[in-house]
C-alpha cells in the first residue's frame, strides 16, 4: 500500500532512538549543565562550525523548567538572526543534528513551535526541539573524549616514530655519501624517496598501514649498509689507501707547518682568516687554531679530503685561483655540505663536484667568494 505524503518531516530511526532517552525523575537541569553536556558532544562528535552555533543557540533558549523533557521552541527566523545563516542552512542542520541523536523534533499539527500555557499562563508543555539526547548521553560523551584522546597519543607516537625512523635513515645516508663517497646507494635513495612520498604530514589521518614498519626496515638496511660499509663487520674487506711506511705515523698528512703564501698571492683585504672562521665554524675540525693566512692555506689543503675531493681538484683549484683562493673555496663547500646534511636537505650529493664546479664559477668571475662568505656570515650572526 503506498500512501501519500503528508508533507511533514521524514521519519528517520535516529530520532526513534533518542525519543527514548529522559532525564532522570525530579532532575532540573540548568542551562549551566545543558551547555557543558553540549560542549562535549561537539568535541565527541567533532561537529563542524555550522553544526555547534545552531546547537548552541538551541541550548540558550532552555528555560530550566523542571520538566522530564528539555523542550526549546525557536523559530527558524530566530536561529537565522542569531547565528548569521539562512533558513535553508538552518534546515539542513536541524536536520543533521537529528540524524546524531542529539535533537528530537516534537511536530505540532501545524508544523509551528510554540509554548502550550495552563488558564494561569504557566508554560506546561511546548513543540519544537527535545535537547534531552544532549544531556542523557553525557556519559557517553565522556567516554568518547576518553577513546579519543588515547587514540590521539597512540597517532602522536606513531608520528614520532617515522619521524626518528626518517631522520636516522638521513643520517645514514649522509653518512654513506660523506664517508663512502663510491658506494652504490641507488637502491636505499630509491625506497627512501618512495617512503618519504606516501607519508602524510602530521594531521589528524591515520598513518597508512605498514608505513612505520618500513621505515623502521630501511632505517636497518641504511644503517647496516654503513656499519659493513666501514668494516664494522668482517664481510667488506677495508680499502687500505695508505701507501707509506707502516712505521709512519697516521698523522702524516696532517700539515706539521703552515703553507707560506708568497706576498704577490695574498687575497683582498675581505678574503681574511678573521671573516672565514666567523663564516665557516666547521673550519673547527681542523683542529688548529686559524689566524694567519698560511694557517688559511694549510686548513684547506687539509680539509680537501673531507669534501670526497681528489688532489687534483686541490691542484686544479691553486692553479686557477690561487692558494688562498682554493683554500677559501674548500672551507666554504665544506660548511655548505654540513649545513646542507644538518638541514636533511641533501642537496650537495658529491661535494667534491662541488668544490671543483665552484673554482671553475669562481674563475670564471660567476661566483664572487668573498660576497658569499661575508652573506654567509651575516646570516650566521644573526
Amino acid at each position: 500500500m503506498q500512501i501519500a505524503s503528508t508533507g511533514g518531516r521524514r521519519l528517520v530511526h535516529a530520532a526513534l532512538a533518542a525519543k527514548k532517552l529522559a532525564v532522570e525523575a525530579g532532575r532540573t537541569v540548568t542551562r549551566k549543565e545543558l551547555s557543558a553536556a553540549a560542549r562535549d558532544a561537539e568535541k565527541a562528535l567533532g561537529l563542524r562550525p555550522a553544526q555547534r552555533l545552531v546547537l548552541s543557540e538551541l541550548v540558550a533558549c532552555w528555560g530550566e523548567q523542571e520538566w522530564d523533557k528539555l523542550l526549546v521552541w525557536p523559530s527558524n527566523d530566530h536561529l537565522a538572526s542569531r547565528t548569521g545563516l539562512n533558513e535553508r542552512s538552518i534546515r539542513r542542520i536541524l536536520a543533521q543534528l537529528t540524524e546524531l541523536k542529539l535533537i528530537v523534533a516534537k511536530d505540532s499539527p501545524n508544523g509551528k513551535r510554540f509554548a502550550i500555557r495552563d488558564l494561569a499562563g504557566d508554560i506546561i508543555d511546548a513543540y519544537g526541539f527535545d535537547l534531552t539526547p544532549v544531556y542523557a548521553r553525557r556519559g557517553e560523551w565522556t567516554t568518547m573524549i576518553a577513546e579519543q584522546k588515547v587514540m590521539r597519543e597512540i597517532r602522536k607516537r606513531a608520528y614520532d616514530e617515522v619521524t626518528v625512523a626518517r631522520r636516522a635513515t638521513e643520517e645514514a645516508i649522509s653518512a654513506l655519501a660523506q664517508h663512502f663517497p663510491g658506494f652504490d646507494r641507488s637502491d636505499v635513495e630509491d625506497r627512501y624517496n618512495e617512503l618519504l612520498s606516501r607519508t602524510p604530514t602530521r594531521s589528524t589521518a591515520e598513518l597508512p598501514a605498514g608505513l612505520l614498519q618500513d621505515w623502521q626496515d630501511l632505517r636497518n638496511l641504511a644503517e647496516e649498509a654503513f656499519y659493513q660499509t666501514g668494516n664494522g663487520g668482517l664481510r667488506v674487506n677495508h680499502k687500505e689507501t695508505n701507501n707509506g711506511s707502516p712505521s709512519e705515523s697516521c698523522t702524516k698528512g696532517f700539515p706539521r707547518k703552515a703553507e707560506a703564501v708568497p706576498p704577490n698571492e695574498r687575497p683582498a683585504e675581505h678574503l681574511s682568516p678573521t671573516l672565514i672562521v666567523e663564516a665557516c665554524p666547521t673550519i673547527s675540525d681542523y683542529g688548529r687554531p686559524i689566524r694567519t693566512i698560511d694557517d688559511l692555506v694549510g686548513a684547506g689543503r687539509y680539509l680537501r679530503a673531507s669534501l670526497g675531493a681528489h688532489e687534483s681538484a686541490w691542484n686544479e683549484a691553486v692553479a686557477e685561483i690561487g692558494p688562498v683562493g682554493a683554500a677559501a673555496a674548500v672551507i666554504y663547500v665544506l660548511q655548505l655540505y654540513d649545513d646542507d646534511v644538518s638541514s636533511g636537505l641533501q642537496k650537495i650529493r658529491n661535494p667534491g663536484g662541488y668544490f671543483r664546479a665552484l673554482v671553475r664559477m669562481v674563475k670564471s668571475s660567476k661566483i664572487n667568494l668573498e660576497v658569499e662568505l661575508l652573506a654567509m656570515r651575516r646570516r650566521r650572526m644573526a
